[in-house]
Formats: C-alpha cells, structure tokens, sequence
C-alpha cells in the first residue's frame, strides 16, 4: 500500500479496523491462557504455570497496543477519506500513543547498518537523516546495546558529539530509544523525540516497541511498509551504486560521500542523491 494516493482511503481504513479486531481476538485468546494457567499455579503450586501465565499477559499486552495502534490509523484514515488533504502516517499513531508528537522506526541489517525508516512528522525524519548520516544516536545505541536509551537536555550533547548539536538545533530538548527486540535478535529501534526535557516512561516506550516488533512488523497481520510509510532509502542506494562506478570508489565509500556531503550542506541524503542520479558531475 502506498501513500500517494492511489488506495482507496476508505479500503486502508478497513483493513485497519480488521486488523484492529484480529488483534483484540488474540488478545482475548491469550489472556484466557494466562487465566487458565493462573488458576492451575494456584491449585498446584508449580511455578511453570506462573512463567506461562505470564508470557500470555505480555502476549495480551502486545497485540491490545498492536490494536489501539490499527484503530488509531483507521480513524486518521477516515477522516482522510472525508478531508483529502495529505494522507496520515502510521507512525503519528505510534507517536501518539508514547505521549509524544515526533517518533522514528528504524530497521536494520545483521550489521546494524539502517534499511529502512518510518517517521511520524518532518522533525522526526530531520533527527533520523542527522543519526544516518553521522553513525552516531539514539537508535544506534539502542540496537547495539540492547536496552533503552534516555537522554535530554546538555546530556544529549554530551553523549553524541557529532548528532547531538545538530538534534538540539531542530527544538529537540529529549530523546528516548528502545530496540526492537524478537526471538531471532533485534531488528531495529523506536524512537521518540520531545521539544522539552522528560519524555513517556519506558514501560510505555516498552509496550508500543513490543508491539511493532512482534505484532505490525512480523505477526500474522505483518505489514513491514506500514500502509506505505516505510522509506528503504532506495534513492540513496541507487546513487551510490552510480556514484561509486563514476568516482571508481567502493560503494561503501560513495554512500559516506553522500552522507557526508547531505551534512555539509544540511540538506537531506535523498537531496544528494537525487543529484547524482540525475547526472551531477559530482557531490560537491
């Protein structure tokens, strides 16, 4: 599904509101688990009952936010339909939903290098373009270290030396990040960003990351493109492959060009890119 217009509004909505439903079933199924085995720890003390009982709460818990998420973008959706206007973005439901007004999905290779990304609003997408080009940041971090990452106020400069100016520079006075973790590793990070210092308590943080990981991104209802709003950077990729074969470099190197030169000129690395593509003798 895409965002420029060419699905039926009307159509995203409801397969929104289906997903939403699905959710709430396996929410239902899964809490009748854990009451089940509550009940059977109780009778016979045995503490496995108690581990799965628990799980299937967590279970319940994912899929309900994975729900309120769906039914967040079907209403958006539908009010859409009645106003045209610019189409929603998924991601303004996630940021929604962590008490904030700008959040980031980042997805990411066995290399931790950055595939894809989902943004909720253009400050948000500024703040992701800044962690990819400069290597450093909150998502970074997240994914490497497996935990949550907090950080606001002269911290933020402090912990990223490079990314950290250049994030308060967009009004962006906090930052909180958590990895996407699955059974088979991480898969990337959710991020959130505030215009003043304290953001939505990691619990919060925790629960939506959990969902988009195990429900949106990879459960039966999976949709990794996010009605459309996941950008692989396909752009930047095809330019590098240009450029590298033009300048006789690695296409590892060509794409640190680009980086590199997207930040000298504070403009995005798709705006590079589209240069290269379209035939700029080079990036300077």
């Amino acid at each position: 599904m895409n965002r420029q217009g060419r699905e039926d509004p009307r159509d995203l909505a409801a397969v929104a509101r289906g997903r939403a439903a699905r959710a709430r079933e396996r929410a239902d199924r899964a809490d009748a688990s854990a009451e089940r085995h509550e009940r059977l720890a109780e009778e016979t003390g045995r503490e496995f009952h108690s581990h799965i009982a628990a799980a299937h709460r967590r279970s319940a818990a994912c899929h309900r936010s994975s729900a309120r998420l769906q039914e967040a973008f079907a209403r958006r959706t539908a009010e859409w339909a009645e106003a045209q206007g610019t189409p929603p973005r998924f991601m303004t439901g996630v940021a929604e939903a962590c008490g904030t007004g700008s959040a980031a999905l980042t997805l990411v290779d066995s290399a931790r290098d950055q595939l894809a990304v989902a943004v909720s609003d253009e400050r948000s997408r500024a703040a992701q373009d800044l962690e990819y080009m400069l290597g450093e940041g909150p998502a970074r971090d997240a994914v490497s270290g497996h935990c949550l990452i907090l950080a606001s106020g002269p911290v933020i400069r402090k912990r990223w030396p490079a990314y950290g100016p250049a994030l308060t520079h967009l009004g962006i006075a906090s930052v909180a990040a958590v990895p996407l973790d699955t059974e088979g590793g991480c898969i990337g990070a959710l991020t959130v960003f505030g215009p003043e210092p304290g953001l939505v308590g990691s619990g919060v943080l925790g629960e939506v990351a959990g969902a988009l990981a195990r429900i949106v991104l990879l459960g039966p209802d999976a949709d990794p493109e996010l009605y459309g709003g996941t950008d692989h950077r396909d752009l930047v990729h095809q330019a590098a492959g240009v450029l590298s074969v033009r300048e006789g470099c690695t296409v590892g190197d060509a794409l640190a060009l680009i980086k590199a030169r997207a930040f000298a000129e504070e403009v995005s690395t798709e705006v590079i890119a589209r240069r290269i593509v379209h035939g700029h003798p080079t990036t300077s």
